[in-house]
């Protein structure tokens, strides 16, 4: 099993051992840089692509592209409403989600990846107004995390741009192995 796979099921060593590397992804990139960036270059990916591999998944039991795209949106759903929660409240809880009941249940296997994309966009539109002018008080501010304990939204942040990388590898990576 890959660092990169953080299922529900995870300890919580592995899934420190997955942030530590998202944060190595990421590195020294300016996040909000990732984050404003990942929409457009979602887009440039979909222009390039195949519309006969957009649906098939890259093995058994993984995503295929529509999947990964509509799991960014739903991403940037929750962590639109987390960012929210720690602006506005004193220490929130951040409740965690298992992605792949998301995946299973919200049936990411039916959408019209144009639909995930458009959704994704103006997602991050909203999100980023508000990304994008945190002073350093704000990034201060901490939610309590259920799963990995007191994140603040610096640390958010930079989790969220490394996750978009992350999934812009694989992306590439599922068309390559369909191509």
């Amino acid at each position: 099993m890959s660092i990169f796979t953080n299922p529900a099921s995870s300890t919580p060593p592995e899934t420190a051992a997955y942030v530590a590397a998202l944060l190595q992804l990421i590195g020294d990139r300016d996040p909000v840089a990732v984050l404003r960036q990942t929409p457009v270059a979602l887009q440039r990916f979909l222009e390039t692509t195949p519309k006969d591999i957009v649906t098939k998944p890259e093995a058994p039991g993984t995503w295929s592209i529509r999947e990964v795209f509509q799991h960014l949106a739903d991403s940037d759903l929750v962590g639109g409403f987390r960012l929210r929660m720690v602006l506005a409240h004193d220490r929130p809880p951040l409740a965690g989600y298992d992605q792949d009941l998301w995946a299973n249940r919200l049936a990411y296997q039916d959408v019209d990846v144009r639909d995930a994309l458009e959704q994704f966009t103006v997602l991050r539109r909203a999100n980023m107004r508000l990304w994008e002018r945190l002073t350093e008080e704000d990034l201060a501010r901490v939610g309590v995390h259920g799963e990995r304990g007191e994140e603040s939204l610096g640390h958010l942040r930079r989790l969220y741009a490394a996750h978009d990388l992350l999934h812009l590898r694989q992306l590439e990576r599922i068309r390559a192995a369909l191509s």
